[in-house]
This record gives structure tokens, sequence and C-alpha cells, in this order.
């Protein structure tokens, strides 16, 4: 596999910045289509002005947590998407994949940040959104979960300013 990989191609919504310390990265979104079964398709990336980054590029500085990283994506798209995703059976019927598996299977995280998400929709919820947006909420739930790659799962999204000065703080 080659260090980088070139985009997938334009953006199908305009490429979202991520927050992160360090160099400016976006996302992406390859424009969705609904193969068969309802399931709704795209490819998602993270680049930066010239190519796909790779996971571990979106890792904090001490390192990529233990796991791979679709096991950090998923919860954090899942609950950005919340209200969306069909359930059924008790599951959310979302599915998320590497487009270029690691070399490594020890080293998960030394892949291109690039994955294929499926969705089965809530009906009146999709049926009530124009494809455009619902595209822009699937790419924006993705760039946050992205965003928080870096960080501990103990550690807040930002620093939080107190609600009210301590009792007895002058």
């Amino acid at each position: 596999m080659p260090d980088r990989l070139p985009p997938p191609g334009p953006s199908f919504l305009r490429l979202q910045a991520l927050h992160l310390a360090g160099r400016p990265l976006f996302a992406g979104i390859s424009r969705p289509s609904t193969p068969a079964e309802d399931w709704w398709v795209a490819i998602l990336w993270i680049q930066d002005d010239a190519a796909v980054v790779g996971f571990a590029d979106l890792a904090s500085a001490a390192g990529p947590p233990p796991g791979s990283p679709l096991e950090r994506l998923g919860p954090v798209v899942a609950g950005g998407l919340s209200g969306l995703i069909l359930e059924e059976s008790g599951r959310l019927q979302l599915r998320l994949g590497l487009v270029v598996p690691p070399d490594d299977a020890e080293r998960p995280w030394r892949c291109p940040a690039i994955v294929r998400a499926a969705f089965r929709w809530e009906p009146a919820r999709a049926a009530a959104m124009r494809p455009n947006a619902l595209a822009s909420e699937v790419l924006t739930a993705f760039r946050r979960a992205a965003e928080g790659l870096g960080r501990r799962r103990s550690e807040p999204a930002e620093p939080r300013p107190p609600d009210r000065p301590e009792r007895g703080a002058d």
C-alpha cells in the first residue's frame, strides 16, 4: 500500500474542516447511493491539501489508543445520527468498514482514513429530509468522530468554563 492515497474524487458536499491541532485537515464524502435493501452507502475520508491522511495522523501525540479506529468511530457516528438510523431487533442499522485495511493487523491505525459507511434510515425522518441534508448530517457526524479520535475517552471534548464560581470564592 502506498504511504498516501489521493482522495477518491471530489467531495459530494463542500469539504468540512477538522478542528485539530497542527495542519489543516478536511472531511469529504462521496455521492451517496442506495444499491440494495434500502441501505444508503457512501465513502467518507479525511484529507489534507494533497492526499488522504492515515488514521495514525488523527491520533493524539501520545500515540493511537488501543483497539481499531472503527471501534472509536462507530459509536460517535451513531450518536451524531441519533434518531435518524433505523433500529431493528434492538440493533442500529449502521455499518462502517475500512476501504483499505492495514498491512499489519497488529497496527490497525496504520491505514488510510477512508471508510465505507452504510445506513438504513428511519423512514419518516429520512423522507422529511432532502438528500443533501442527509449527506450533510453524515459528513458532520463523521468529521466530529474523526476529531475525537485523538482524545482519550475520559477527556472532555473541549475545556468548559464553570457555570458559576465555587462557593466561598471571591
